[in-house]
């Protein structure tokens, strides 16, 4: 059996600590039982370790999230990495294309999808491993599991029986988000809720493909993946499909997609910089800035603050963030790398079209930027914090706080923490956007063999 772990995503519904570059899954505000603050997707892969399922487990992203996963998971995860962002038929099929031609997977090998962000406990993770053997007794083109609701929720998707069995039930079609009303019905329809875990033999989906024309060899879907239509697995694959089966499960589940429900799974109400009176009820505070916030006489709030920007919001109104934000472009002003962080402390535009953007830059311990060079921007970087070594055009020298570091336009630059290293890096130019990165090495082993010929010598 195959896993793969969906980490996709927008950033929108947890703003302003998730943006296009962080999404919900990377968020560090739950607790493991050691009593750190963990992300999501840490989570979820100690437990894939946990019940021994890691070892065959891939994740499938975009290259916006590959530096987070591995800044928060390692270097050594499985990836598939869309070429671009189209939804979760076309990821789908680019992993199972993956499988099928790179790795060599057979076509009667069961591979199953999960979201990257449920919050679920070990005993979920016991109940996928049963879908291999339910796909193989029932002869099903599709597997799902689906949770025994606990209340009539409007907020998730419903799995409707056709009819059930003791150990599974067959399905007989889906009911997306209904209103409370119809969830009371559905409840007493035995219907479960829709956990977004899709089990299948790998050659059910390459036959699917085949016959919609999309190619089976992977280097050949890369090169057309722009002409995938951008539409859900759910409703490209699944409503279409005749012989569908679900497992019911009765453990905990929750879809920790908004602030009111990821506030209900946190261990406690104050995260960063912050006071909440005594007197304010069911508030919680995520605090990134440097700066305090406080809560006082307030009642069921979420306060999230970054530099991204500050949410204020009653938590039952807080699903509908995304619509407020749907006419809202801003770059993100914070990011986490596979090397360390970056946070935009300032920027502005002049009369004559020039810009300039000012980061705060974090270099963990023997990580390092890549060797890269810029088209349109001059950049100057003021050594703040620890020591390290800077190439430049191929010459490499150590530096320490205090120094003062020049790069300017299509000058080959990148630099390497001995220590903790922090600077600040002004850019001037035009057109200051993160695509201006001409990528030459990422390891610093390959920038040393590129250099060695010219190396300064470092104490």
């Amino acid at each position: 059996m195959k896993l793969v772990l969906l980490s996709g995503g927008s950033g929108k519904r947890l703003w302003p600590l998730s943006n296009d570059a962080r999404s919900k899954q990377f968020l560090k505000v739950l607790e493991n039982h050691k009593g750190f603050n963990v992300s999501m997707v840490e989570r979820v892969w100690g437990q894939l370790k946990n019940v021994h399922l890691d070892q065959s487990t891939v994740i499938a992203t975009s290259y916006s999230q590959v530096d987070m996963i591995r800044n928060q998971l390692g270097l050594k995860i499985p990836l598939i990495v869309e070429p671009e962002r189209r939804d979760t038929f076309p990821a789908i099929a680019l992993l199972a294309v993956y499988l099928y031609s790179v790795q060599g997977v057979t076509l009667e090998e069961t591979v199953v999808v999960l979201p990257v962000d449920s919050y679920v406990e070990n005993t979920f993770f016991e109940k996928v491993k049963e879908l291999d053997s339910l796909l193989e007794n029932t002869n099903a083109q599709l597997g799902l599991i689906g949770v025994k609701p606990t209340y009539p929720s409007s907020k998730y998707g419903y799995i409707i029986p056709e009819q059930t069995t003791e150990t599974y039930l067959n399905v007989s079609h889906f009911q997306e988000k209904p209103t409370e009303e119809e969830a009371e019905a559905l409840l007493s329809m035995k219907s479960l809720w829709n956990t977004g875990v899709f089990a299948f033999k790998l050659g059910t989906l390459i036959d699917i493909l085949i016959e919609k024309g999309i190619p089976i060899q992977y280097n050949e879907l890369l090169n057309r993946y722009s002409e995938l239509p951008k539409i859900s697995f759910d409703y490209e694959v699944v409503e279409k499909l005749e012989r569908i089966v679900a497992l019911p499960y009765k453990g905990y589940w929750k879809d920790l997609g908004t602030w009111n429900t990821l506030t209900d799974e946190m261990a406690t109400n104050l995260l960063g910089k912050g006071m909440i009176s005594p007197d304010s009820e069911n508030t919680h505070i995520v605090n990134e800035l440097d700066i305090p916030v406080a809560a006082l006489g307030v009642k069921d709030l979420v306060i999230a603050a970054s530099p991204d920007g500050i949410l204020v919001t009653e938590k039952s109104a807080s699903p509908r963030i995304k619509e407020l934000l749907k006419d809202f472009d801003q770059r993100p002003m914070f990011e986490e790398r596979r090397w360390g962080w970056y946070q935009v402390i300032d920027s502005a535009t002049y009369e004559d079209g020039t810009e300039m953007l000012t980061k705060r830059i974090s270099v963990l311990p023997g990580k390092n930027l890549s060797y890269q060079y810029h088209k349109t921007r001059n950049e100057v970087w003021t050594v703040i914090k620890g020591e390290g070594e800077f190439v430049l055009d191929d010459k490499i020298i150590p530096i320490k706080a205090g120094d003062v570091l020049r790069v300017p336009a299509r000058a080959k630059h990148g630099v390497k923490a001995l220590s903790a290293l922090e600077f600040i890096e002004v850019q001037t130019g035009r057109n200051l956007v993160e695509d201006d990165n001409i990528r030459l090495f990422e390891s610093w082993e390959d920038i040393e063999a590129h250099c060695e010929f010219v190396k300064l010598q470092v104490k």
